[in-house]
C-alpha cells in the first residue's frame, strides 16, 4: 500500500492539469481582491465580512467543480492510455490500487480547495489593509471544515471517475452533476420527508453551513464533522467495488 501510495504521489506532483488549476485559482486570489479596493476602498470593507460573502462562498464552487477536472484527468485517463490495465496486473488486490489512487486524489482535492481560503484571504488581508480580521478560531474551524469536505466530494468525483474511461465525458458529467444534483435534490426534498432528511444530512447541505461555524451549537457541530467523514468512507468502499467489477481494457 506504502508504494501504491508513494507511485500515486510522484504523479500528482507531476500531472498538468494540477499545477494549472492552483496556477489560475492563485492569480485569481492575488488579483481579485484589487477589484473590491478600486471598487469599494480598503478602508470600508472588512476582512471577515469578505471572507464569509466572497471568499467562503466563492469556494463553495472551486471546491465542487475544479476537482472535477483533476478526477478526469487523474483518474479517468489512465482508464484510456493503459496505465490502469498495467496497475492492475502488478499483483496488487484493486482495493488497495483504488485506495491508493483515492487518497492522492483527495490530497490533490484539498490542494485546490484551499487556495481560496489561504491565498485569497491573505492577499484581500494586504489590500484591506487586515480591516476587521476573522478570529483565529473561526479561521481555524473553517478551513478543517473545508479539508473534510473537499475528501467527501473526493470520494464522490472518484467513483464518477472510475465509471468513466473517458476523461471528456468524466469531467462532462461530473461538472453538471454537481452543478444541478443539489438543486434537484432540494427540490425532491420538498415533495418527501425521506428525502428531506437525505437533504438535511448530505454534504451538498452541510456545505453551505460552513460558513456559520462560529454559532452552530454542539449537535449540529458533530454533525458538520460525521457527515463528511462517513461520505467518505461509503463513497470509498463504494467506489472500491464498482473498481473491483470493472474490466479494464
Amino acid at each position: 500500500m506504502d508504494n501504491l501510495i508513494k507511485a500515486e504521489w510522484f504523479k500528482l506532483r507531476k500531472d498538468r492539469s494540477l499545477w494549472t488549476l492552483i496556477i489560475i485559482l492563485t492569480a485569481v486570489s492575488l488579483l481579485y481582491p484589487l477589484l473590491i479596493v478600486f471598487d469599494d476602498g480598503a478602508d470600508t470593507v472588512k476582512v471577515i465580512d469578505f471572507y464569509r460573502n466572497s471568499i467562503l462562498g466563492g469556494n463553495n464552487y472551486v471546491l465542487r467543480l475544479v476537482p472535477c477536472i483533476l478526477a478526469g484527468f487523474f483518474i479517468s485517463s489512465e482508464y484510456a492510455i493503459g496505465t490502469m490495465k498495467s496497475i492492475a496486473a502488478s499483483g496488487n488486490s484493486r482495493i488497495r490500487i483504488y485506495f491508493a489512487k483515492l487518497i492522492v486524489y483527495s490530497i490533490g482535492a484539498i490542494f485546490i480547495s484551499l487556495i481560496f481560503p489561504i491565498v485569497f484571504t491573505g492577499a484581500a488581508s494586504v489590500f484591506l489593509h487586515f480591516n476587521g480580521m476573522p478570529g483565529i478560531g473561526y479561521f481555524a474551524g473553517t478551513i478543517g471544515l473545508t479539508i473534510l469536505y473537499a475528501v467527501a466530494f473526493a470520494s464522490i468525483m472518484a467513483m464518477f471517475a472510475t465509471i468513466f474511461t473517458d476523461s471528456g465525458k468524466a469531467i462532462g458529467f461530473m461538472l453538471i452533476f454537481f452543478i444541478l444534483f443539489d438543486s434537484i435534490l432540494f427540490l425532491l426534498s420538498q415533495l418527501n420527508p425521506i428525502l428531506e432528511a437525505v437533504f438535511n444530512y448530505s454534504v451538498f447541505k452541510l456545505f453551505l453551513d460552513i460558513v456559520n461555524v462560529d454559532t452552530v451549537n454542539g449537535a449540529e457541530m458533530i454533525k458538520l464533522v460525521v457527515v463528511p467523514v462517513v461520505t467518505f468512507i461509503a463513497f470509498g468502499i463504494l467506489g472500491s467495488v464498482l473498481f473491483q467489477k470493472k474490466e479494464i481494457k
